[in-house]
């Protein structure tokens, strides 16, 4: 932990302080607005501006999301960011406990801090920023707008429009690079319709044709259908450009893109049955040095969906990267983490998610290279920017739309629409309150959150199962205890493609091989070859887990709610949903949850978890990526 505040010291020392103007401690006492437009007024530090994005995940309007109080980090990630939560983050960047920053970075006080600086992110609001951003670097021309993919799902609309909410909203927001991985969770053909509405340029150099669909039939008339989009080179394969230069302040900057390498592992494959994903770190060595070579860039970036502690092993092994802006891994980073990278650093950058921040990124270049890099995180609270007016008309007008029955919200045709919705305006649809929220619902962390017991008490309730299973998604956002759950809130947590639930039967030896394989894939050493994603959320089941041991033999002591042993040559009946192989037929699942919050309030209409099934952690007590577990320590 000295080591880190002592490079802390040093990062402050060479101007490159996540806070130009001090803490926003300050806006608790008097003069606060002259005070939050000074601190939205960031001058340039050189020529060329990068803004970043990431993990937007389809929330157009300004959200609460509580950060992690979970976030473990092992082995070599260990103590090092992102894996620092609640105070231990503080003190690291220096940021006062009772500060705005406080509440954009942590969970802490957060129902507190969320009453006083209200809801964050918004892309009405995001506009604004940028706008102010842009013009403070000397125009548009100065500046490049880059988003790290993860934005065209996540809500009902996204959902409802296939994307072409999100698709619409980048334009207007300027983005003009883009790299993706829930992106490819629509069917290709729709995905190559998006982005030929797509006004920057969607860059993967990761992302290549299989052999077999390049000499199919349909393929290329497909391909054809979309400007050639989804087959940029048949001679190397790569189905999208793998990197574009741009011109900004005069200077060519390489930007590469990286799509997330395991998206065939952790989302249907029958998506994109023609693409094929990877680290493809080999590659992407190569192309720096082409890149390079060929075009003499200032600067050279990699825009990626790999997940932060992937983005800073590939730091280290890539030589010639300028930057990594991140994402996947939803880490809001106000300090970016420096990595020695050949003769020069390479800094390593994360942007959050839900557009809660910016992340601004300043290169002060001479004779042809990046002389001076400037970092700086900006929070994006709602209350502290007026909305754009073209963004915010356009959301309206998109929620004034009326769900028909063109609309397609999952893989199996019987659940192709919903005829209770039709006729009704999206508002209609998505402001209708379910219940009160009896604690705050929240997902974000590595174990159970509230949201996700909410999820999983749904599931057995609509199944009678003894147990149910909840993907560990870190997206969606959070209602504050006291707030009105509505049926918005429902589908920003569930909104996606293949939203069909099951119920099936398991046996305990199976249960068991489930979670030692899910632990592996999130505890495993070695970033490459971790599956992104957090701790599979289990309801009606508990047990003890080991993150510090190997495969099969973290899980121990499981037993189900009543207290009884989980029997390993026993069967038991489990629901769940999200599935990656097979499509099952149970009804989709925001509609469960919907029916069952609706069916659990109480007469004051108040929705109370009854019980949270936390697992027990063994051996972690004292990593600094956990803070005020809920559940037992041992």
């Amino acid at each position: 932990m000295q080591q880190y505040r002592r490079n802390f010291l040093r990062y402050l020392a060479a101007g490159g302080a996540l806070l130009a103007g001090g803490s926003l401690a300050w806006s608790l006492r008097s003069d606060q607005s002259d005070r939050w437009r000074q601190f939205y007024q960031v001058p340039i530090q050189g020529q060329a501006r990068i803004l970043h994005t990431a993990d937007i995940h389809g929330q157009l309007n300004p959200v609460y999301f509580r950060e992690p109080n979970a976030n473990l980090g092992l082995g070599e990630s260990y103590a090092r960011l992102p894996h620092l939560v609640g105070q231990q983050l503080l003190d690291l960047l220096q940021i006062p406990a009772d500060s705005p920053e406080a509440y954009a970075y942590t969970y802490l006080n957060f129902e507190a801090a969320a009453a006083q600086y209200g809801r964050m992110g918004g892309l009405a609001h995001l506009k604004t920023l940028y706008q102010q951003l842009r013009a403070a670097a000397g125009g548009v021309q100065n500046t490049l707008t880059l988003d790290s993919g993860d934005l065209w799902q996540g809500s009902a609309t996204a959902l409802w429009t296939r994307g072409l909410d999100m698709v619409e909203a980048a334009n207007l927001l300027g983005i003009q690079v883009m790299v993706g991985h829930w992106e490819f969770t629509y069917p290709e053909a729709e995905v190559l319709n998006n982005l030929a509405l797509f006004k920057g340029e969607f860059i993967g150099q990761n992302v290549r044709v299989k052999e077999e669909a390049l000499f199919g039939d349909d393929y290329p008339e497909l391909v054809a259908q979309n400007d050639g989009r989804g087959l940029f080179n048949e001679d190397t394969g790569h189905a999208f450009q793998p990197y574009t230069l741009r011109e900004v302040a005069g200077h060519q900057i390489a930007v590469i893109g990286q799509a997330f390498p395991r998206t065939a592992n952790t989302n249907p494959p029958g998506f994109f049955p023609d693409w094929t994903f990877g680290l493809r770190e080999d590659d992407l060595k190569d192309l720096v040095a082409k890149v390079q070579r060929e075009h003499q860039p200032a600067a050279t970036v990699l825009l990626s969906h790999n997940g932060m502690d992937v983005d800073l092993k590939m730091a280290r092994r890539v030589p010639g990267l300028d930057a990594i802006f991140g994402g996947h891994t939803h880490d809001a980073i106000p300090q970016p983490v420096k990595v020695p990278n050949g003769t020069d650093e390479c800094w390593v950058t994360n942007a959050g998610s839900h557009g809660k921040v910016v992340g601004v990124m300043d290169l002060a270049i001479a004779e042809g290279r990046v002389q001076r890099k400037t970092y700086r995180m900006l929070p994006v609270f709602a209350q502290q920017l007026d909305p754009d007016p073209e963004m915010q008309a356009y959301i309206r007008q998109l929620r004034d739309k009326v769900y028909d029955n063109t609309i397609v919200e999952s893989r199996n045709p019987r659940y192709f629409f919903q005829p209770t919705r039709v006729g009704k305006t999206y508002a209609q649809i998505l402001d209708e309150r379910l219940a009160i929220a009896g604690t705050t619902l929240y997902r974000r962390g590595n174990f159970m959150g509230t949201w996700d017991q909410v999820i999983c008490d749904a599931l057995r309730s609509e199944y009678q199962a003894d147990i149910a299973l909840s993907p560990g998604v870190r997206w969606g956002p959070s209602v504050l205890q006291g707030d009105w759950i509505r049926m918005e809130d429902v589908m920003a947590q569930c909104a996606m493609t293949y939203g069909e639930t099951y119920v099936t039967e398991m046996s305990g030896q199976q249960i068991l091989t489930m979670l030692e394989q899910v632990a592996d894939n999130l505890f495993e050493p070695d970033p490459y070859r971790q599956s992104g994603g957090d701790m599979v959320r289990v309801g009606g089941l508990n047990y003890r887990i080991a993150p510090q041991q190997s495969l099969n033999q973290r899980i121990t002591d499981a037993r189900l709610d009543d207290g009884k042993t989980l029997v390993a040559d026993q069967t038991y009946t489990v629901a769940g949903w999200a599935v990656v192989g097979r499509v099952p037929t149970g009804r989709l699942i925001w509609d469960i949850v919907r029916d069952y919050i609706v069916q659990a309030r109480d007469v004051q209409q108040v929705l109370h978890i009854s019980r949270m099934n936390h697992p027990t952690l063994i051996g972690v007590a004292d990593n600094p990526g956990l803070a005020d577990y809920a559940g037992r320590l041992i």
